[in-house]
């Protein structure tokens, strides 16, 4: 991600909102349980793969590793960039014995990796104290839809019992399989927040998330009690949806289409691509794993469609020289679908 401040970002630009730490937050990488595994194992070599906000610790934590390890356990670190579990580097799974992916809870079952969440130690009753302000009384409305994300789920039952502590009668629901835990979201999966509440809770740091989760449900009120910069806000999609109809109108001139899909393991809907394309003689199939503003504008289209990971078109749109849209949207720009049916991009179910 780009390093400029937020003020030099385009209106409805999603990047490094809501990032800054107000809070030290310490990890517990399960080092105990990696050291078994090799050991159970019999393993020679062990990838370690970290998304992009903790990479500064991977040395440390191989260097933990290796004194816990046999001299001769070759302890490697993925290079790759990493924005979820749907991001594995499967290059060094195929190479190392015990592969490790941290920060994120499963989102396929295998033998092969193992996955450490990496909770939150932040306290989240403050925030939700405050957050108080912005929910209904339960006197005149005790529904109350309850998420958060993978980072925060080792508090979800302490939130549940203390909403529920204050005359609230709390939804919560598991979702899709994308989701490994009841109350889940992801920024690509909002399947948890489709609860019978007209008001939802979104515990958790950053805007993506509820924003999508908004965009999803435009019906709700979406409430975000952020913990890690202590502020309590409401998902406000205006600036968002200007943004996307920004992208539509510029795409609708659009004579040549470059349609990408995404080779990452967890990201590719090689359905929505193909069809696409079969439909557009004008239209071209990009296949790559980094989908990047400079790679995509060396191919010289009028406009392109991502279906891999939404994140890539919603956080990155303003970053790409041409218009970048979801397949909703492009049913939009070339006449298939009303404008007024602009919705966000969503995964659902496993790859």
């Amino acid at each position: 991600m780009s390093q400029e401040s937020r003020s030099e970002y385009s209106e409805g630009d999603l990047r490094k909102t809501g990032m800054a730490l107000k809070h030290e937050r310490t990890w517990d990488y399960e080092l105990d349980r990696i050291v078994e595994a090799v050991e159970e194992r019999g393993a020679e070599k062990v990838g370690l793969q970290f998304p992009e906000g903790l990479k500064r610790r991977a040395p440390h934590v191989a260097d933990d590793l290796r004194e816990l390890l046999p001299e001769d356990t070759r302890v490697l670190i993925s290079g790759q960039p990493c924005y979820g579990a749907c991001d594995l580097d499967t290059y060094m799974m195929r190479r190392t014995d015990v592969f490790v992916h941290f920060g994120h809870s499963p989102m396929k079952e295998s033998d092969k990796i193992i996955y450490v969440p990496l909770f939150s130690n932040v306290e989240v009753e403050p925030i939700m104290e405050e957050s108080l302000d912005e929910l209904s009384d339960p006197e005149e409305d005790p529904h109350v839809g309850l998420v958060t994300t993978a980072q925060h789920m080792n508090k979800f039952e302490e939130m549940k019992a203390w909403l529920d502590e204050r005359g609230y009668e709390v939804h919560t629901r598991r979702g899709d399989d994308r989701l490994t835990h009841e109350g889940q979201v992801l920024g690509c999966n909002y399947a948890s927040a489709d609860i019978d509440a007209d008001q939802v809770l979104y515990v958790g740091g950053g805007k993506f998330h509820p924003l999508g989760l908004a965009m999803e449900h435009p019906e709700k009120n979406v409430v975000i009690a952020d913990p890690v910069n202590n502020v309590v806000t409401i998902a406000d999609t205006e600036k968002f949806l200007k943004q996307r109809y920004g992208a539509v109108h510029r795409a609708m001139d659009a004579e040549t289409w470059g349609v990408v899909f995404c080779t990452k393991i967890g990201q590719g809907r090689w359905d929505v691509a193909n069809d696409i394309v079969e439909n557009n003689e004008n239209a071209y199939l990009l296949t790559m794993d980094e989908v990047t503003p400079d790679r995509l504008t060396q191919f010289g289209f009028d406009a392109y469609v991502n279906t891999g990971c939404p994140r890539i078109t919603t956080d990155d749109g303003p970053q790409f020289k041409q218009p970048m849209l979801t397949p909703g949207e492009y049913q939009i720009a070339v006449g298939e679908e009303p404008l007024d049916s602009l919705s966000f991009d969503t995964f659902h179910g496993t790859w």
